[in-house]
């Protein structure tokens, strides 16, 4: 049986990518890098092995958002793709609502509660952490 494949890309249309089997985690994240990075609240992530996923077309720009976190986005419309942190080289985090079919990969969890701003809701049904998790 074939592992499922799943697409996704950017605004744009430049940036397509692909990403093979279940992710390792899904995530809402209220922290303020996040925040800042995609000018929304909260943000969700899916995490996938770095070698289950492929740039297909397009070019990513990446850069440093602290020392040891990496972001990366289109080079033509600045959507926010990709984050990962030297600790988990392994492991690719991608925005979820860049997926074409993202409400296959709901959140399981929410992460940094302790940045979430006052009117930003919380999911009560989802295990949260006041920081990433442990």
């Amino acid at each position: 049986m074939a592992e499922i494949e799943s697409f996704g890309g950017c605004l744009c249309g430049a940036v397509r990518y692909r990403v093979i089997g279940a992710p390792t985690s899904s995530s809402t994240c209220h922290c303020r890098s996040c925040r800042l990075a995609s000018g929304a609240s909260p943000v969700a992530w899916v995490v996938f092995p770095v070698d289950r996923y492929a740039l297909l077309s397009g070019a990513l720009t990446t850069r440093r958002s602290t020392p040891p976190v990496q972001r990366s986005f289109c080079s033509r419309c600045g959507t926010p793709i990709a984050y990962q942190h030297d600790d988990a080289l392994h492991e690719i985090e991608l925005t979820t609502a860049t997926l074409d079919e993202p409400e296959r990969f709901p959140p399981t969890h929410e992460i940094w509660l302790m940045d979430k701003l006052s009117w930003a809701m919380a999911d009560p049904r989802l295990p949260q952490h006041h920081r990433d998790l442990p």
